[in-house]
């Protein structure tokens, strides 16, 4: 093994701008790095122009921010401009749970390639990863949102402000990136997310992000008006696509992948979509457009025993309007929950749309595909009720209850989601869509429909503007846009 380079403060001050940075001891340097590449522990603020190289490890420690921004309702004090070269590799320190936040006015130019991904990861070693290692990628910018005087602080008070009146601004370019066992509770219910955005502008170019391993949610955007791309959430903790304060953006060719074992005690859900905390009718309202999404529960198949905190596919709540089309759903004890009455009636308005879309159950899971509460857990292994061979099912008798469309009062989802011109379909099995089990396989993960599979057409984009018009339903057609970039086993790559 090569002996460990250290980059010197000397050395380091050859990169332009302003910014803290420091030597690390051999102790501190103990992780999953290329032993040839020099480590540099960075904190506090970056301005001017910053350029972060792939010859280059560096260590993000406690809250590193590009640009200082001191109050909600004032301007930011300083900026600056962060650019990260294809093939560099970020990794957060555990201890103080580094993150890396770009405040409005600022910029990251992080393009990676499908070659040369960037990756922002744990600074532990191979075998020792887990979920909430460090804290995660926070974007602020200064899009519109529908919090009262159209700023504020995102969850947790750590100091990233958000929002304006700009929904064209631009924080910059995010391409080809992994996120990796990020994701931080900073209080009960206030989390820094793998990647955070926070009322970021159009102008933002978001595509083929991956997030895996995140001890909170994968992608949550907060207010805003970014288009995304080519997204994939990838066993992390609580919810997948939590959008919320009015985010109102375009998102197209998600993939979201559950792992049975890993759930967050308030409930994990594929989406979670809010207005705002409250359901208030504050404008702008949650209203961004999915299109070709694939969410892939936890339940592969019945056998499998599950987090009895998985929840639903979709849960759509507190006055939120958006809309998904082509999509494709398996996989968790519930389907569709559309929660309260001012969202039900945005779904009865046509405010609130699912269209296009496939529901697939798990064979002989419930009664309908789905856990139910009358499903039981036998083992006969362990001598409960042996009589009966041998697995059936995990039972979900109180949260969640378990059905294709989660039952509410005066609502009749399933007939909402059967409404004629919608085009949706609900089968019993995810394989009668023409979805093999090795979509749940991560050791050896195949994520494109069979051949002569449904969801291959069918797609529809009448009214929708923005994206790409393709032929198929779900995140994939012929071609598996993940390869080459993504990484489905990262706790034992080394770096």
């Amino acid at each position: 093994m090569k002996k460990m380079k250290f980059l010197s403060l000397m050395s380091a001050a050859l990169m332009a701008g302003t910014m803290t940075l420091s030597s690390c001891s051999k102790e501190e340097t103990e992780t999953p790095v290329d032993t040839d590449k020099s480590v540099v522990t960075v904190s506090g603020t970056l301005t001017g122009n910053v350029t972060w190289s792939s010859d280059t490890i560096y260590k993000l420690q406690g809250y590193v921010r590009v640009g200082e921004d001191l109050t909600a309702g004032g301007a930011p004090t300083k900026t600056g401009t962060l650019t990260i070269q294809p093939g560099t590799v970020i990794i957060g320190d555990r201890a103080s749970k580094g993150t890396l936040i770009v405040q409005r006015g600022s910029k990251i130019y992080a393009e990676g390639t499908a070659a040369k991904p960037i990756v922002f990861t744990s600074e532990r070693g191979v075998g020792l990863r887990a979920p909430g290692d460090w804290g995660g990628v926070v974007i602020c910018g200064k899009a519109t949102n529908n919090l009262p005087g159209g700023t504020g602080e995102l969850e947790g008070g750590y100091g990233a402000f958000h929002g304006g009146t700009n929904d064209d601004d631009t924080s910059g370019v995010l391409k080809f990136i992994r996120i990796e066992f990020a994701g931080i509770a900073i209080n009960p219910n206030q989390e820094v997310n793998s990647l955070t955005l926070g009322s970021v502008g159009r102008g933002t170019v978001v595509e083929n992000i991956q997030c895996s391993f995140g001890g909170d949610d994968a992608f949550e955007w907060f207010g805003g008006t970014v288009n995304c791309k080519n997204l994939i959430a990838y066993r992390c903790q609580d919810d997948d696509l939590d959008v919320d304060n009015g985010f109102r953006g375009n998102v197209q060719f998600v993939v979201s992948i559950k792992d049975p074992n890993i759930a967050d005690q308030s409930g994990s859900n594929g989406f979670e979509v809010d207005n705002d905390g409250t359901g208030s009718s504050n404008t702008p309202v949650t209203a961004p457009t999915f299109s070709n999404v694939s969410l892939f529960g936890p339940k592969g198949n019945r056998e499998v025993n599950i987090s009895l905190q998985y929840q639903n596919a979709m849960q759509l709540r507190r006055n939120s309007k958006i809309k998904i089309h082509n999509a494709f759903v398996t996989g968790y004890p519930n389907g569709i929950f559309i929660d309260g009455s001012t969202t039900q009636a945005n779904a009865t308005a046509g405010d609130l749309v699912i269209k296009n879309t496939v529901l697939a159950g798990v064979e002989n899971w419930g009664g309908n595909g789905f856990g139910s509460a009358g499903t039981v857990f036998v083992n006969a292994t362990v001598g409960i009720d042996s009589s009966v061979s041998p697995w059936i099912g995990k039972q979900h008798a109180t949260n969640p209850r378990g059905a294709a469309f989660l039952p509410t009062s005066g609502f009749d989802t399933q007939t909402w989601f059967n409404t004629a011109g919608f085009g949706n379909s609900f089968v019993s099995k995810y394989q009668d869509a023409g979805v093999s089990a090795s979509s749940f396989d991560f050791a050896a993960l195949s994520l494109l429909p069979n051949a002569g599979s449904s969801l291959l057409s069918g797609a529809s984009f009448t009214g929708l503007t923005g994206f790409e018009s393709v032929a198929f339903k779900g995140a994939f057609g012929a071609t598996d846009w993940t390869s080459g970039w993504a990484e489905w086993n990262p706790s034992v790559k080394v770096y």
